[in-house]
């Protein structure tokens, strides 16, 4: 275990504020001991009585959740527990949040099944307001997951864990919680800066269609001075004016507080002929709602933050070369690849100190940048990695049969069923709409090696046609053929020495995964009954760090000579059978002092 899992209790387990980019200050927290049971998928209705006690958020298969116990595609997992609104929520709607759950669920309240959910890997909500009562109630939760047997996507989740394939995870694994909302409020927020105009836009979409009084009312605050203010009609986007913007950057994460606020204000044409009035979605209703009176305030409030930042490529301003850039600045983006996975409760971290501290121990070793590895964080997460300067490429989790893997020697791309591609499509836009306001998330890659790839331009644009302002990396590793759209050209190589990826006209050239330098540490392995050797093994920690010292310097040599833009060295952490971390499975040993890794990465950051 690691040294936060040592510490979890039912009593503190992910106890805190689970949305931090659209927080509210009424919430009820649904983590810790449920009952629960798991039955034959044939079984008729839920079970008469429960297995036990499992601590939510923490799946079933996990050391944490207390039950350790492997889920097979013909179980059903099945959840219940109690609950008491606060005095003060009455009168007001009940919306009932799931982190996640993987995969498939169906949820009830007090005898009444409310809705059902597939994907493993989004953020969904039901609003319980009508199902609830005074007093307790009861909440049933039944999950089905095929894991590896299916085609959805599941990251490297398999019932038969080896190699770089792992233990698999089912049911509930964030955060459960109940939130209080007015009928109308704000369901949804996003901000995009664009610093070359020097403003970021906020789209705010309620709950259901608004009255021409329904109004929301921004501000936009660099610590406690008020820097911009917009009143915009809901469910329309507003333009605020950032005057000399602070950039947001790995070396200055500077962020600015958002407010956003539901108001009733009076309409200057409300006593018009409806033919008179500012017709929707024009330049002339957006000024009638800036300039009018608010009548009433307080209907709604939720606190955000955006930070002011630009990715984007273009020529290297020395070299010509094709380059990343971050505020219009060529950057060399240092990486890990980066799995998520704990030893003792597996896609949860064990809290959000333990994941924070990976990030810090990286910003601490000199990487600036991260490969979020075929797996999606809790929000907080993410919310952390803005806080201290972390950039992310966010991979979607991949999924397919196991004859649908794209090979190297392959010519074509995977058929998949329409299902299968629905669903696909269904979960990347969901894991975009819910992580897109994270400033550190600078690219999405929505496909990794070719693991069920079936029409990366469709898939990728489907990225690029929801959120312009990041890059889309459409191929990462080696099935990328000409017609491929890709921002960026992503080779893989685990050979001793990386091999350079050749020039590919104007994409910036990035090695998405290099090194797998395995080195056991005894005392700290999952399997100790099996040769774990995937790319190369070190003899010894010295023969370690020559190896990784000597695959570095290459891609130092290939930034500074070929101008490669970003290299990502596989990984942070040990994980199940890989070894080839720069910490053990538990974090509890560097097996490179992190002052050493900055050290060999300066050159990358110096200044020609």
């Amino acid at each position: 275990m690691s040294p936060w899992g040592e510490k979890v209790t039912p009593e503190n387990a992910w106890r805190g504020y689970p949305r931090p980019q659209m927080a509210r200050k009424e919430w009820l927290n649904l983590n810790g001991h449920w009952d629960y049971a798991i039955t034959p998928a044939t079984a008729a209705g839920a079970p008469a009585a429960m297995d036990g006690k499992i601590l939510v958020p923490f799946a079933v298969e996990s050391k944490l959740s207390g039950v350790a116990r492997k889920l097979l595609p013909n179980d059903r997992l099945w959840y219940r527990r109690s609950f008491t609104l606060p005095a003060n929520w009455p009168g007001k709607r009940t919306l009932l949040h799931f982190g996640a759950v993987d995969f498939e669920s169906f949820v009830w309240i007090n005898g009444v099944l409310i809705g059902s959910h597939k994907g493993g890997s989004d953020p969904f909500s039901f609003d319980v307001t009508p199902h609830l009562k005074q007093g307790a109630n009861e909440i049933v939760v039944k999950v089905a997951d095929p894991t590896s047997t299916g085609d959805q996507p599941r990251g490297k989740q398999t019932l038969e864990p080896r190699g770089i394939w792992y233990t698999a995870v089912s049911g509930i694994w964030q955060t459960v919680w109940l939130e209080p909302v007015p009928d109308l409020h704000i369901q949804e927020l996003r901000a995009t800066p664009d610093i070359d105009k020097g403003v970021v836009t906020v789209d705010v979409l309620l709950n259901s269609a608004t009255t021409p009084g329904d109004a929301v009312r921004l501000t936009a605050r660099a610590g406690d001075r008020t820097v911009a203010t917009a009143l915009v009609r809901g469910n329309r986007r507003a333009t605020l004016s950032i005057p000399k913007p602070r950039l947001w950057s790995p070396d200055d994460p500077f962020l600015y507080d958002l407010t956003a606020e539901l108001v009733k204000v009076d309409t200057p044409w409300m006593e018009l002929p409806p033919r008179d009035q500012p017709q929707p979605m024009t330049q002339a209703e957006a000024e009638a709602y800036a300039k009018a009176r608010v009548a009433e305030g307080g209907r709604d409030r939720v606190e955000s933050y955006f930070g002011m930042r630009k990715i984007s490529t273009g020529k290297h301003p020395r070299t010509g070369r094709p380059a990343i850039f971050l505020n219009n600045k060529p950057i060399f983006q240092n990486g890990t690849l980066d799995q998520g996975w704990w030893p003792e409760s597996l896609l949860t971290p064990p809290s959000a100190e333990a994941a924070r501290y990976d990030m810090e121990w990286l910003k601490s070793a000199g990487f600036n940048m991260l490969r979020k590895h075929i797996k999606v964080e809790p929000a907080q997460y993410y919310h952390d990695a803005d806080r201290l300067g972390m950039l992310i490429w966010q991979d979607m989790p991949s999924g397919a049969l196991g004859d649908q893997a794209v090979r190297r020697p392959s010519d074509r791309e995977a058929t998949m069923s329409s299902e299968a591609m629905s669903q696909y499509q269904l979960e990347l836009s969901r894991v975009i709409g819910a992580l897109r306001h994270f400033p550190s998330i600078v690219m999405w890659v929505t496909n990794n090696e070719g693991w069920g790839q079936y029409d990366a331009n469709a898939v990728g644009g489907l990225a690029k046609a929801m959120d312009p302002s990041r890059l889309v990396n459409s191929a990462s590793g080696w099935f990328d053929r000409p017609g491929i759209i890709s921002d960026v050209y992503d080779i893989h190589t685990y050979h001793e020495v990386p091999v350079a990826p050749e020039p590919h006209g104007d994409r910036p050239l990035v090695t998405g995964e290099y090194g797998g330098v395995g080195l056991p540490v005894p005392g700290h392995l999952w399997f100790t009954d099996r040769d774990a050797r995937i790319y190369q093994f070190a003899k010894d920690p010295a023969d370690y760090r020559a190896r990784y010292k000597r695959k570095f310097d290459e891609i130092i040599r290939q930034a500074k000579e070929i101008g490669l833009s970003a290299a990502v060295y596989t990984e942070t952490s040990d994980v199940e059978g890989e070894l080839n971390g720069l910490l053990t499975y538990d974090r509890k040993v560097a097996k490179i002092p992190p002052a050493d890794l900055r050290e060999m990465a300066a050159p990358l950051f110096e200044q020609p």
